[in-house]
């Protein structure tokens, strides 16, 4: 395995600090100067291939269908783009794409969970893509009420261009699940900024899992409202020849006594197959107490893959319970192969075994054993595009 670099900094402190990687936000597209692939953000995404998402390319609606299957008790709402529940996150565009799908939406869906309503069962959203002839804005508030228990799942299947904004809101002392599965058509292009606020004592479990699609850049970010805030951010990634998924976390710890949690898997076969993961913690003056680590594994499963991972952190304090990082890319541990081997399983066997054992401990947190299936059986069809053999054989 070999080591990624990783940030360790102090930063002036300020009412709004603004951290390297996460610039201050702005609803004005202007704003927002187009990029030019130099600017630390954007350095690791070909730009060429957003389709001008980056410029002014037109941004309407109708490129995609969406389904909400709401559970028992969930409100489901369509609103104005002028209703107050858009921006109720506090979420501001940190980058061009963003604050132009925040103007160019007409109506929003919002998803509220009942203050102390138990649901168990997963509500669904499905977005399916229908056309690749103009690209689609897309606005989403999911709202889990205080004392609430949920989850949410966003699934997005088809061939589209997308650019949206998605809002979480956990409200004091409830529990959320958002589990976001990119599992699109090998066509589609896909560029979502996922924001959550979390309340005093809640808690936010955000599961981002990348399979399809050309090019998906995901930006997952946090931010606390009061003290005791606990967020776990999970995610898995798995790039075929060609694909290009980028993950890019920012833990805003703004607040004491909160605490964040990042763990995120990938894997990559295939010529030109690209990930990165991009992790920025910003421990802030006033977070003292807080704990987080944030920790990426990449398993390169054939030649001609590019890995690119940076954990980041930026403190201002230290009075804190801890902090950490780790970064891992490397192919397979050739004790594991061994030990399989060693006991009669055969070589391509032993490969998917250690695939499978490498993602499964993330798809058994996600707690919807519907999804969790489909994510194992979606793992063993990626193995099936190519035959694994060993890196340099």
């Amino acid at each position: 395995m070999t080591e990624s670099p990783a940030v360790a900094r102090a930063v002036e402190t300020s009412d709004r600090v603004a951290s390297h990687l996460h610039p201050l936000g702005s609803f004005d597209v202007d704003d927002h100067p187009v990029p030019t692939g130099r600017e630390e953000i954007w350095r690791f995404t070909p730009l060429r291939r957003l389709r001008d998402l980056h410029k002014d390319a037109p941004l309407g609606s109708g490129a995609t269908s969406v389904k909400v299957d709401a559970a028992e008790g969930v409100r489901v709402t369509t609103v104005g783009a002028d209703d107050p529940a858009r921006g109720s996150s506090g979420y501001l565009p940190t980058d061009r794409v963003s604050a132009r799908a925040w103007a160019a939406v007409q109506q929003a869906t919002v998803i509220t969970v009942p203050a102390e309503a138990v649901v168990e069962q997963a509500t669904v959203v499905t977005h399916v893509g229908t056309t690749l002839d103009h690209a689609t804005a897309e606005h989403t508030v999911i709202v889990a009420e205080p004392h609430s228990r949920s989850t949410v799942v966003l699934r997005f299947e088809g061939s589209a261009v997308v650019a949206d904004n998605i809002e979480i809101v956990v409200g004091d002392g409830a529990q959320l699940t958002i589990v976001s599965v990119q599992d699109w058509a090998d066509d589609a292009v896909h560029h979502s900024s996922q924001h959550a606020k979390v309340g005093r004592d809640g808690t936010l479990r955000h599961v981002a899992v990348s399979f399809g699609g050309d090019l998906v850049r995901l930006n997952a970010s946090v931010a606390y409202d009061g003290p005791g805030g606990q967020a776990e951010l999970m995610g898995l990634y798995f790039a075929d020849a060609g694909q290009h998924l980028e993950h890019r976390l920012f833990v805003d710890h703004n607040e004491p006594k909160t605490r964040s949690n990042v763990d995120y898997k990938g894997a990559l076969q295939g010529e030109g197959a690209h990930a990165v993961w991009i992790g920025d913690v910003l421990i802030r003056k006033v977070a003292e107490g807080i704990e987080t680590y944030e920790s990426n594994r990449n398993l390169v499963l054939t030649d001609g893959c590019r890995a690119d991972s940076v954990p980041n952190l930026e403190i201002e304090t230290g009075e804190i319970q801890g902090a950490g990082h780790a970064s891992t890319t490397g192919r397979f541990d050739d004790q594991q192969l061994f030990y399989l081997q060693s006991r009669g399983i055969e070589e391509d066997e032993a490969r998917r075994l250690v695939v499978h054992g490498f993602f499964a401990d993330i798809i058994r947190k996600i707690g919807v054993p519907a999804i969790e299936a489909r994510l194992l059986a979606t793992v063993e069809a990626e193995l099936e595009k190519n035959v694994l053999k060993p890196v340099g054989a």
